[in-house]
């Protein structure tokens, strides 16, 4: 019978003069990086979709409009509410930190750039607070 290979379960990014990161889980703020107003943006759902093939994804989210949940009912990902970047930190954490990789625009998402491996800061409709710029591994 012929060796079945798994699928890699980790995305590798090879940094020239580093070693590469190995990326297992994905940390995504809810609101303004993938929903606005509450509302998933179009075409994100399919985006993280094609990640969670490759990654574990996780949502993180105040849930200030209550609509989380529903908004990624459809998608491969655990959502987690946290009321505050210390929460989010220590989420962060328990995914094991070196394999985590982290995606906001905001300044109480400092604590969980902090502790991830890799933070992309993005810059959409409620913009981008310096001090997570500051905090980034990428800018965008």
């Amino acid at each position: 019978m012929p060796e079945q290979r798994c699928a890699r379960r980790y995305i590798e990014i090879e940094i020239p003069g580093r070693e590469p990161l190995r990326i297992h889980h994905v940390a995504l703020d809810f609101n303004d990086t993938v929903a606005a107003d509450g509302k998933r943006v179009g075409g994100v759902g399919a985006r993280i979709a094609g990640l969670a093939t490759r990654v574990k994804v996780v949502v993180m989210t105040a849930d200030t409009f209550g609509t989380a949940r529903r908004a990624c009912a459809r998608l491969p990902v655990a959502v987690h509410v946290v009321r505050s970047g210390a929460e989010e930190r220590r989420l962060v954490e328990s995914l094991g930190r070196t394999g985590v990789a982290v995606v906001g625009n905001g300044a109480n998402d400092v604590p969980m750039f902090k502790a991830a491996r890799l933070g992309v800061a993005v810059c959409g409709a409620e913009g981008v607070s310096a001090s997570l710029l500051r905090a980034a591994t990428l800018r965008r």
